[in-house]
């Protein structure tokens, strides 16, 4: 008989509620769960076949180890005795350093994920630790941790209650939201123009969301810091600046943020950003005047050159016009999950090796990691370890970090397919289904835009040969403290919780730092793995049952009696009480931030660089050169490089395909569905062509995450639809300079037909 099962979906940041239908272990149906307490039934394509991601026949569901040079099965045994071989052996050779890890964009969809990898990481004693978040998001993180003190404190905007919502470099109708979760944002957007209010897109194409919006401005790629100081300036002319109330004497540094940047007027910047002087004008207005109002910027805004001073003057124009931590503008959430309380927020606190970049989050930039292989000396990479990671295709410059990657001493991957990174590997760890395994959106809960708790078990039985992914971290953490395996995967299990159970009852600001430890350890009981960690987290939590303090508070055998959901209501205020800064104010004016501005002043066009008059309009941008600017873009049926195997997304659409403007593809020879040649400065490939009024002239769009033709790669149907991998053509050289995040947007590219 058909079972029915309630989920969140894993797939992207959205956490919509899935109801599946199940035949014995197939999932043969999916639809929305309308009783989910936050995405009330919406369901998006990528959801809808979630049993197609899950019975995937190139699934991997066994380990493979490399053997006379090809990859073969092996049993769990043979894997990690083969890991135990080599990876001490490296370590007492060459140092912790010469081991580096790669953690991939999935880690954070997957509670074992959350919770067990940091002890892999600390296990290993490397600083060569880096991830996804140098090509995506680091910026963001560079900007809070420096303004609230905790790189985690990302406002999001509080879309349900506001007015008008200005979005810049961001797709929210494809991408369902990026450091904003919120399920459904088509419809959340649609009510918010229902309700009267507007939506502004400043986008350099006419995306899905652009269209839809009340007004779409076409801005040149990669300046959206100088808008933003734009805005600034014209709050300052027209004495627009309204700080809220409860911010007041909050906030250091205002003056010389002021001060520096009164010089950005519209006038000046406008040509160089491709936009009329009295839009920004009439931008800056609206967002003063409007009662509830909020921008809102994500990928667009962070990998470019100047990525950490677009995501802070994001925070800035918010605050400055009365529209930061209150309701309908840029607010905190307020997780279920307990978060101890870090220290202020720094970066720097070690450098890469060969380019001397700074640590930011506890990661190096990933645009680095080639220059780490490849570059010898004390501290060289020679042993990679990549967790849900494909950096081949996701990182810049990705056929030099190919060739280098092929020539370590040892890969080890934790990935259920062989894929363009993972084909070099000498272990591949397959970890199980999602269906096997308990889900909680740690991190997407502290991103969301109303305060939820949703709990999913597991749907289908473990297999009892197959270790859990909490058991093959803590098993590759063993090894890398020199322990051989088997190893007792329980007794580090209980290892990792009483740190954790110390962690909590260390930071003064819990509600549980006055309880003895063995009381909690006994409460949590004999259960190992995410289970147990999580209960912790979420009876010490603002709305936990405090172990006894509270009976009626939140607790996971709770949220395993609501599996739709738990509602813990809209977002409210937390300022001064979210901040982590050492002087408990906003720090507005970071040292490296301000002295960055000198670096954007030197992108206005010199001709511009005396204020022009007001009625001065931009150009239209036309490329009459050979250079026009490469972007990325998104879409719906895709996310990153690991849901191009599902059949049910690929079908019909060929999705990696090479826009531009009309007038481009005339004045270059090239035709819808021909072929185009792009190269940059560090590679070239040959797309087919897609000629489109969506973008402005000037400039180009290619989407990441493609690019699976490569030989040995084992995805069926992401082979037989490939694309070229967009990293071809970026250079790891160009980076934002102070989060040292990848600069993917605005590449200068050279089109012509192949």
């Amino acid at each position: 008989m058909p079972s029915t099962a309630i989920r969140t979906c894993p797939l992207c940041e959205a956490t919509c509620g899935l109801e599946l239908t199940l035949e014995g272990t197939e999932v043969t149906r999916v639809r929305g769960d309308r009783d989910d307490v936050f995405s009330r039934g919406y369901l998006c394509p990528k959801g809808a076949l979630f049993g197609e991601f899950e019975h995937d026949p190139d699934r991997l569901t066994t380990p493979r180890v490399r053997r006379d040079g090809e990859l073969v099965e092996a049993t769990w045994a043979e894997a990690y005795a083969h890991i135990a071989d080599r990876l001490p052996a490296i370590q007492a050779e060459h140092g912790h350093d010469a081991v580096a890890v790669y953690l991939g964009n999935p880690n954070v969809h997957n509670l074992s994920g959350q919770l067990y990898v940091r002890p892999l990481v600390k296990a290993l004693r490397t600083r060569n630790v880096h991830s996804a978040s140098s090509v995506d998001q680091l910026p963001k993180h560079v900007s809070c941790g420096e303004l609230f003190g905790d790189p985690l404190a990302i406002p999001v905007p509080d879309v349900d209650r506001t007015d008008l919502l200005v979005v810049l470099g961001a797709n929210p109708r494809v991408s369902n939201g990026s450091l904003m979760t919120a399920p459904d944002l088509p419809g959340r957007l649609d009510a918010l123009r229902d309700r009267g209010g507007r939506l502004v897109v400043i986008d350099p194409k006419r995306t899905r969301t652009a269209a839809k919006a009340d007004e779409h401005l076409a801005i040149l790629p990669g300046t959206d810091a100088l808008l933003l100081s734009a805005v600034v300036a014209t709050l300052i002319q027209e004495e627009l600046i309204a700080l809220p109330d409860h911010l007041d004497g909050l906030v250091k540094g205002m003056d010389e943020v002021l001060d520096q940047l009164r010089w950005f007027t519209a006038g000046r910047v406008a040509p160089t950003c491709g936009l009329e002087a009295e839009r920004i004008r009439e931008l800056a207005r609206a967002l003063a005047t409007t009662p509830r109002a909020c921008v809102y910027g994500r990928l667009g805004t962070t990998t470019q050159p100047y990525g950490t001073l677009a995501s802070w003057l994001v925070d800035v124009v918010n605050l400055l016009t009365g529209h930061l931590d209150v309701d309908g503008g840029a607010m905190f959430p307020h997780p279920a999950h307990h978060r101890t309380r870090r220290r202020p927020f720094r970066t720097g606190r070690w450098h890469s090796r060969v380019r001397g970049l700074p640590e930011a989050i506890g990661e190096l930039p990933v645009a680095t990691l080639t220059d780490e292989i490849t570059t010898p000396g004390d501290g060289q990479v020679r042993a990679l370890i990549t967790v849900a990671g494909n950096p081949v295709l996701s990182t810049p410059d990705g056929e030099a970090l190919d060739a280098a990657i092929a020539d370590l001493d040892l890969l080890v991957c934790v990935d259920p397919y062989v894929t363009a990174t993972s084909r070099h590997a000498d272990v591949i760890l397959p970890p199980p289904s999602a269906l096997q395994r308990p889900h909680y959106d740690l991190a997407f809960s502290a991103l969301a835009i109303r305060n939820v708790a949703n709990y999913s078990p597991p749907v289908v039985a473990p297999d009892p040969n197959v270790p859990d992914e909490w058991e093959l971290l803590l098993t590759l953490a063993a090894i890398a403290l020199g322990q051989q395996p088997p190893i007792d995967t329980a007794a580090a299990d209980a290892f990792v919780l009483r740190q954790a159970v110390d962690g909590v009852i260390a930071d003064p600001t819990a509600r549980l730092a006055t309880h003895d430890p063995d009381e909690l350890l006994a409460a949590l009981g004999e259960r190992p793995g995410p289970d147990r960690l999580l209960d912790l987290l979420l009876r010490a939590g603002p709305y936990g049952d405090g172990f006894g303090l509270d009976p009626d508070g939140l607790s996971l055998a709770e949220l395993r009696d609501h599996p739709h959901g738990i509602d813990l209501g809209p977002l409210q205020p937390r300022l001064p009480e979210a901040l982590r800064t050492a002087s408990g104010h906003i720090e507005l004016a970071p040292a490296a931030f301000v002295a960055d501005l000198t670096r954007l002043a030197g992108e206005v066009e010199p001709a511009t660089a005396a204020e022009a008059p007001p009625s001065d309009a931009a150009g239209d941008g036309l490329s009459d050169g050979a250079t026009l600017t490469l972007i990325g873009r998104r879409h719906l049926r895709t996310n990153n490089s690991w849901s191009h195997n599902v059949a049910g997304l690929a079908k019909g659409q060929q999705l990696c395909t090479l826009q531009l403007h009309p007038d481009d593809a005339t004045c270059r020879g090239l035709v819808d569905g021909g072929t185009a040649r792009v190269t940059s400065t560090t590679g070239s490939l040959e797309v087919t062509v897609e000629v489109t009024d969506d973008l402005r002239p000037g400039v180009v769009s290619l989407p990441h995450g493609f690019g699976h033709d490569l030989p040995g790669v084992e995805q069926t149907v992401a082979r037989a639809n490939p694309g070229v991998n967009s990293n071809v053509l970026t250079d790891r050289h160009a980076l934002d300079p102070i989060s040292g995040n990848a600069v993917l947007n605005g590449i200068p590219v050279e089109v012509a037909p192949a």
